[in-house]
């Protein structure tokens, strides 16, 4: 039985009184949780959610959001994790290629929802949690939807490790978001080599402080948690001195956070009042911690082991971790990898080289994705003998430790989130006025990089940089809208036309 919801049942006949998920105050116990996520599977199955259906999810962290992920699976659908901070057009455009049947939010994102539904032929529910007034048909109340089935009991759907889990959506090189194809098998594999790497068992502790609807905050290391049994406290934002409230209240053992996140923790007024010794390891990954910051952490959580990270959605997270023991000596490095996954560093002709030279970082393992929904082109160029290329440039030294020398083509991190230029390119070009446009990253204090955007306007129009940034908002995640707009005569470009980012990169942003 390969069913990650099954590992519910296991939990259920051994501790079915522990607690499972905390959130403000409301707990829920493994059997509180079995019953809801029961009486959930048969109130989507009586929506006729199936094998392989898709059920999206536009949620804030809440238990909720879990109960979904256990039902949908215990069904054999698909679950699809929203990210709330895109833009209308963007979850609509998500929503279709996805092609889901089932859509559960909150009352916050109803009328975004409301607007752009009518033209998705495939969604035939909207199921609505929380809210004092339920709006007209289609929508059903998720509570009603349980009470409908108060007692029920579905058993497991008996599913193949390469049988679909989840789809996850993650900004590409391309000018429109990839859907990543995460199997049951992906999931085992990550689950087991997270709780071997870091011990995990039931007296662990996970604080959610990031999205669930990013790898970083449903897989590292929390699902891998609840499959050893652990408990799970969920922050429904991201708040650095709730952070801090959560792990002295609930004894916190483990939590990942995003750069910004860190920085934002430490930079809490009375941070060295909480009590912080329960936490035993801190995830952190996506850029490289300076020294002083590692310093400052190791002050701030004296027990934690700080592990720098690398991995990626099409991987579920953490493929490589860097251990206690080399933190200092090896500063700089993302560790080694995990059991099960193999790390190789190739050149363009995909032949690996020595250790100390750069090249693009290629992994392998059963943690690997199956592919990009709905895109063969993607997938063939991304999966390759086996070998999937990250796109990411790195070396290993002689000990077998990994570092990053450079991101994805064309990626921005902003507050530990991707940002393909591609995405923002796209939509400056739908602006009258452009003619050409290109997108690089802009350093930043708080969120290590922003978008700055270089404008060249069609001869004998202009418009002001308020004008362009209306009209990205209006089409974009606030995040990924440009913070800053150049208009120059002309792109930098290679003999063969491509943009030169990198010279981009390199100019001033004065004023």
């Amino acid at each position: 039985m390969h069913n990650f919801a099954s590992i519910l049942d296991y939990h259920l006949a051994q501790r079915p009184d522990a607690v499972a998920v905390t959130q403000e105050g409301r707990s829920l116990t493994v059997r509180h949780l079995h019953e809801r996520v029961n009486q959930l599977a048969a109130g989507l199955a009586e929506l006729g959610v199936g094998r392989g259906d898709v059920v999206a999810l536009l949620l804030y962290n809440q238990p909720e959001f879990l109960e979904l992920v256990h039902a949908a699976n215990r069904l054999g659908a698909v679950f699809l994790p929203l990210n709330y901070r895109l833009s209308e057009e963007e979850w609509q455009y998500i929503l279709g290629h996805a092609q889901a049947k089932v859509l559960v939010t909150e009352p916050e994102f109803v009328r975004a929802v409301e607007r752009g539904a009518g033209c998705l032929t495939d969604l035939e529910h909207r199921v609505l949690i929380g809210g004092a007034d339920l709006p007209e048909e289609p929508w059903i109340g998720y509570e009603e939807l349980l009470a409908r089935h108060k007692g029920a009991r579905v058993e497991p759907v008996d599913v193949e490790p390469d049988d679909l889990q989840r789809l996850m959506y993650t900004s590409g090189t391309t000018s429109r978001p990839k859907g990543v194809r995460i199997t049951y098998g992906n999931l085992e594999a990550k689950n087991l080599a997270h709780i071997v790497h870091f011990g995990l068992t039931a007296a662990d502790t996970t604080l959610v402080c990031g999205p669930l609807y990013h790898v970083g905050g449903l897989d590292m290391p929390a699902l891998g948690v609840l499959y050893a049994g652990g408990s799970v406290v969920l922050q429904r934002k991201f708040d650095p001195q709730g952070v801090l409230e959560a792990i002295e209240r609930h004894r916190v053992t483990n939590v990942w956070l995003a750069p910004a996140m860190v920085n934002a923790v430490l930079e809490v007024p009375d941070r060295e009042e909480y009590d912080t010794g329960s936490v035993r390891f801190i995830l952190g990954g996506g850029e490289k911690t300076p020294e002083p910051v590692l310093r400052r952490i190791m002050t701030a959580f004296p027990n934690a082991w700080f592990a720098d990270a690398y991995g990626l959605t099409e991987t579920v997270s953490g493929d490589t971790f860097l251990d206690r023991e080399h933190a200092l000596s090896k500063l700089g490095s993302v560790g080694r990898p995990v059991p099960h996954t193999r790390v190789r560093i190739v050149d363009d002709s995909g032949h690996e080289v020595p250790a100390g030279e750069l090249g693009e970082i290629t992994l392998r393992g059963p943690k690997v994705f199956a592919g990009y929904w709905r895109d063969e082109k993607a997938t063939a160029a991304a999966i390759r003998d086996g070998w999937f290329h990250t796109g990411d440039i790195g070396h290993v030294d002689e000990d077998g430790f990994l570092f990053i020398d450079d991101r994805k083509k064309d990626m921005i991190v902003s507050g530990g989130e991707n940002i393909a230029t591609p995405e923002v390119e796209r939509v400056l070009y739908e602006h009258p006025a452009v003619l050409e446009a290109a997108v690089v990253g802009l350093g930043h204090p708080r969120w290590g990089e922003v978008p700055r955007a270089f404008v060249v306007f069609r001869p004998g129009e202009s418009v002001g940089a308020e004008e362009l940034r209306a009209f990205c908002r209006a089409r974009l995640a606030k995040f990924k809208v440009p913070a800053r707009f150049d208009i120059v005569d002309e792109l930098p470009r290679t003999p063969s036309g491509k943009v030169l980012k990198r010279t981009l990169r390199d100019i001033p942003a004065e004023g």
